[in-house]
């Protein structure tokens, strides 16, 4: 959980926490000035900036000699789907149906299933068997998004199903999922945040946080649970184990981020307007539509 978040990763983390609720737009030298205190230079960003053009994450326009960047509708749409995980205030509720995805691309489209494969485990899906992904979440509309980006309708099968035996539930979600891994990494993010958490609470008590730590902390605290949580599918609560952990981190990363919303969104804003001349942060902007805030 220590290292060092790669430029993209960051940058993605910030379109998710911060711009998309001012506008989803930022002036590029607002944003190389955002990530100069993760140790990420101007050339490093640009080049992060460049590579997620390239991709339709995001889309560029010139005003003057200012460049600025906004999330593609397929920026948002991704945004949409990560926040829908990361901010979950309440498990979802399981209709007890499967979606059963299976495909088949041929040999010379091998390098799309690569992506493909990466594309259906961080959208939630476990492998039940070779090319045979499943889960308990309606995902029908990431599943489109997915067969129209690559481009593979010809090569997929989509099924809702209801599961009649011999197999239980329970081992369809053994098999499917390293359910042991995931509490790995959520007992990790517990040990690690906790003390962090409580270090900090007395820290801003004591008014010894400046709204630019608070910014990093906030920032690094988002990006690591993201982190964390993309190894987890969400499944609902009826299929999860009991006592689950993964509410345990939902909560004490709600109650972290609370204490630190504040004084980041003082930094960021500060920051942020710099690339808007007669720019003032108010209502127009939709920060307090925050799920946390």
């Amino acid at each position: 959980m220590n290292n060092k978040p790669s430029t993209r990763s960051l940058i993605f983390t910030l379109y998710g926490d911060y711009i998309r609720y001012y506008g989803n737009e930022i002036w590029i030298g607002s944003l190389i000035e955002l990530l100069e205190p993760f140790d990420h230079n101007a050339q490093a960003v640009r080049a992060a900036i460049s590579r997620m053009n390239k991709q339709n994450w995001i889309a560029n326009r010139k005003e003057g000699n200012k460049s600025f960047y906004s999330l593609t509708e397929q920026g948002v749409k991704r945004m949409d789907e990560a926040a829908g995980r990361v901010y979950r205030l309440e498990p979802q509720q399981w209709d007890g149906k499967w979606r059963i995805l299976i495909y088949t691309i041929p040999e010379e489209k091998r390098n799309i299933r690569d992506e493909l494969r990466k594309e259906l485990s961080w959208s939630g899906f476990g492998l039940l068997s070779n090319s045979t992904w499943i889960t308990p979440n309606d995902l029908s509309t990431q599943v489109k998004d997915i067969i129209t980006r690559y481009d593979i309708s010809e090569y997929v099968h989509f099924f809702v199903s209801e599961n009649i035996g011999p197999q239980s539930n329970a081992n369809i979600i053994r098999d499917s999922w390293d359910i042991n891994h995931i509490i790995e990494r959520y007992e990790l993010f517990l040990k690690i945040t906790k003390e962090k958490y409580e270090e900090d609470t007395v820290k801003l008590n004591e008014g010894k946080l400046t709204n630019k730590e608070c910014f990093v902390r906030r920032t690094n605290l988002v990006h690591y649970y993201r982190k964390s949580l993309f190894i987890d599918p969400g499944l609902p609560q009826e299929l999860l184990p009991e006592n689950w952990i993964g509410d345990k981190a939902a909560k004490l990363f709600r109650d972290y981020y609370k204490i630190l919303a504040k004084p980041a969104n003082a930094f960021f804003e500060e920051i942020f307007s710099k690339g808007y001349s007669h720019m003032e942060i108010d209502s127009d902007y939709d920060v307090y539509d925050h799920p946390l805030l």
